[in-house]
């Protein structure tokens, strides 16, 4: 019976010896992360298709349970670009109602997949798929996002990329120079932020600390609010952000709607799972610390069960928050407590203030996170990775921006696993070893001067592994469809290099066996590991050569084919 993950938050260990210093660190890097993830929260909300107020709820709950639960010292979840693709998709198609729904069942999900230490197998995913995705979301995030960032008049922007291409062309003349101005000074001012900090720091050094994002959040909104600029904003959008956490709801659930939910779901749990532990990875690096997977998996799951009955979105693992925190001087998850906290006081004390924020500045912002996901430094390496890298990772990459992440990871995940069987079986070979010289007729033997042993043994080595997809190196060995194929009385496979064998391998030589044996010939095995020397056993196949037929050594069979391939010989001159 599988053991289960035994329940252990990475806070319980984080706060042993816990002090003032430990906690001033954590105090300064919670607070500059929870500054930093504000904006974050409602611009990944709204380009979700949701009100801004979702995308603040999912932040404080969320990051603040993930944190309390997950496996991370440093880890920052909430809402996450890389979600904004799925949730739209999905709100447009089954409504906020099933959005809410799915993600419920999708923490279920994530909880049981960390319960049954799946978490150790996500990092089996090729490293093409998820550069492939990422790159194909983050282009989908910042297409999104051309509609807020050129004024453009469409009242319901569609979900699928051809029909967003179509309607930016349709309503191309609509596009607002206002609009357009307000997102280039947004992109501008974040981008020469560092610049500018790199001058400015020789006066005041504290200005370094200080997010771009933040400042360019800050300046065109006053600037626009001041020049009156005719920019939609928040709250022309979606009026007044609430200052007040909502009452927790059930999500209505029954069975006939969970079905029609299975894709979603799962797509929200497995997307969940792979960024967060991907950003885990990343938090490790820059806290030289080591995060338990499955924990951050029911972490994750504990934080996606909650934030539904709120009225949030899905929340994960987020890589620049978490990055950030770490940089900022973070030692545990209290950092993260902290940081939701920080995000559930602005939200308390200035929401009404929020709604003054240009539509086309949130674009910006997004526009700028879409470039900095997209893997451009690895596009432009693909020339130098073999042609299965550059299929799966291109094929991924465009599956996701045409249909939509299940599929590209679907078919990816497929891709990945037939050219990985093709490479095993191709490192697979069954090689003709030469006999000994003294391997002749013995004079012990009685046989016929003009009789040589070696004219009926073959021998050959297996090396590699002998799976399904490496089978047909074992049928080659006899070709019963030409009669001129000549067939020894005695054939020797010898299996110290032989890794491991599968039930189709076993299979394989079974038929080997058969035919050998109909064809009047012998098979000896011999040198075989622990793990095809066990199969072989259980499986009958010792029973059906000979015990004495399987031998521990190669000189061990050569002796065993001479008095095979005598007996053989002596039976034919005595006929």
């Amino acid at each position: 019976m599988m053991n289960l993950m035994r329940f252990r938050p990475k806070i319980v260990d984080a706060i042993k010896g816990y002090d003032s210093h430990t906690f001033i660190k954590d105090l300064s890097s919670g607070i500059t992360v929870g500054v930093i993830a504000l904006p974050l929260a409602i611009a990944f909300a709204i380009a979700s298709g949701l009100k801004p107020e979702a995308g603040l709820i999912s932040a404080v709950i969320g990051g603040f349970l993930i944190s309390a639960f997950g496996g991370s010292k440093v880890q920052i979840g909430g809402p996450a670009g890389a979600f904004v693709v799925i949730v739209y998709a999905i709100v447009e198609r089954y409504g906020v109602a099933n959005l809410i729904l799915s993600t419920f069942l999708a923490g279920m999900l994530l909880v049981t997949m960390g319960l049954f230490k799946v978490g150790n197998l996500i990092r089996f995913i090729p490293v093409a798929i998820i550069i492939g995705f990422t790159s194909g979301i983050a282009v989908l995030i910042g297409l999104s996002q051309i509609r807020d960032a050129l004024g453009l008049q469409i009242d319901k922007l569609p979900s699928d990329f051809f029909s967003q291409i179509n309607a930016f062309v349709r309503y191309a003349d609509t596009a607002s120079l206002a609009a357009s101005l307000t997102c280039l000074g947004t992109l501008a001012l974040i981008i020469l932020w560092p610049k500018i900090t790199s001058l400015l720091g020789r006066l005041w050094k504290p200005i370094t600390l200080v997010p771009g994002i933040i400042i360019a959040l800050i300046a065109v909104t006053i600037i626009a609010d001041f020049l009156d600029l005719p920019v939609e904003t928040i709250g022309s959008r979606f009026g007044e952000i609430p200052n007040s956490i909502p009452t927790p709801k059930v999500p209505a659930l029954d069975w006939e709607t969970a079905k029609q939910l299975f894709a979603p779901t799962l797509t929200i749990a497995l997307l969940g799972a792979i960024e967060s532990l991907l950003c885990a990875r990343v938090a490790d690096n820059l806290s030289d610390d080591k995060h338990n997977p499955n924990q951050e998996l029911i972490g994750q799951g504990i934080a996606n069960i909650v934030v539904p009955f709120f009225g949030g979105l899905p929340v994960t693992g987020t890589i620049a928050r978490t990055a950030t925190n770490a940089k900022a001087g973070a030692k545990t998850p209290v950092s993260g407590l902290i940081h939701a906290v920080v995000i559930l006081l602005i939200m308390l004390m200035a929401a009404p203030l929020a709604s003054h924020i240009p539509m086309a500045c949130l674009a910006g912002i997004l526009l700028y996170i879409s470039w900095n996901m997209f893997d451009v430094d690895e596009f432009k390496r693909l020339k130098q990775f073999n042609i299965t890298y550059k299929f799966i990772l291109l094929g991924t990459f465009f599956l996701t921006i045409i249909f939509d992440l299940t599929v590209a990871v679907q078919v990816g995940l497929v891709l990945a696993c037939i050219f990985f069987i093709y490479r095993i079986s191709s490192l697979t070979q069954i090689e003709e070893l030469e006999l000994p010289e003294d391997f002749h007729s013995d004079d012990d033997l009685a046989l016929p001067d003009e009789f040589d042993l070696r004219d009926t043994v073959k021998a050959y080595g297996i090396y590699g592994s002998l799976f399904f997809g490496a089978i047909d190196k074992v049928e080659d060995l006899i070709d019963a469809s030409n009669p001129n194929h000549k067939v020894p009385k005695v054939m020797i496979l010898e299996m110290h290099q032989l890794i491991n064998i599968d039930t189709s391998g076993i299979d394989a030589l079974k038929a080997l066996n058969k035919s050998l044996k109909k064809l009047g010939s012998t098979l000896i095995v011999c040198s075989a590991n622990a793990q095809p020397a066990s199969l072989m056993a259980r499986s009958g196949f010792i029973d059906e050569i000979g015990e004495e037929n399987c031998l521990n050594d190669l000189p061990s069979a050569f002796l065993q084919a001479k008095k095979v391939a005598a007996d053989a010989c002596k039976l034919n001159v005595g006929s």
